[in-house]
């Protein structure tokens, strides 16, 4: 199964891609994993999203696009795969459709987690105590609820058009969160 996960930061997007990913046998490819590895690593990406991300971007279309193309050849995803934080845009939305025609591939279904914006800036405020996570400050974090009502939410009207998309309420126990997913997965 080929999936995409949507909703704002902070609607446990991860949480629940590595839930489904791992019942369904397909990988969890969340860009922000990609791109938090190597600003760990100190790469020259790494160098270049980190400034991106403390300022409250996101990273460019020519970057992700190609970091996403590169993974989908991986062999572990031959049998589907979840993108967590990929589209983010409608030019990112060609890109996909594109590497996925390439391949004779398409996707079988868009998850959209539906939450309430307060609920999910408190949550990342505790995540980022907890965590230690720089780039998550109320104003970062304000500022990327803004880019994603902008640039990522009118996706779900491109896909929702080609009856792909699923909402599925976001807000509540991860448990009762994942039940919700997969239920309207058929599984």
């Amino acid at each position: 199964m080929r999936l995409i996960i949507l909703g704002p930061p902070g609607a446990g997007k991860g949480t629940q891609a590595a839930r489904i990913a791992e019942g369904l046998g397909i990988p969890a490819i969340s860009t922000g994993d990609i791109f938090r590895a190597n600003i760990r690593d100190e790469t020259p990406l790494g160098k270049e999203v980190k400034q991106i991300l403390a300022s409250g971007g996101y990273v460019t279309d020519e970057i992700t696009n190609a970091i996403v193309d590169d993974r989908l050849e991986q062999p572990d995803c031959r049998p589907g795969f979840l993108l967590d934080g990929y589209p983010r845009t409608t030019a990112q939305v060609g890109a996909l459709d594109g590497m996925l025609a390439s391949h004779g591939k398409a996707l079988d279904k868009v998850l959209e987690l539906t939450v309430e914006e307060e609920a999910v800036v408190d949550r990342l405020l505790r995540r980022a105590s907890v965590e230690g996570r720089a780039d998550d400050t109320e104003d970062v974090i304000r500022e990327r609820q803004a880019i994603y009502r902008r640039e990522t939410a009118p996706l779900a009207a491109v896909y929702a058009e080609r009856g792909l998309l699923v909402q599925v309420d976001g807000m509540g126990e991860v448990d009762e969160v994942t039940a919700r997913v997969l239920a309207s997965l058929g599984h």
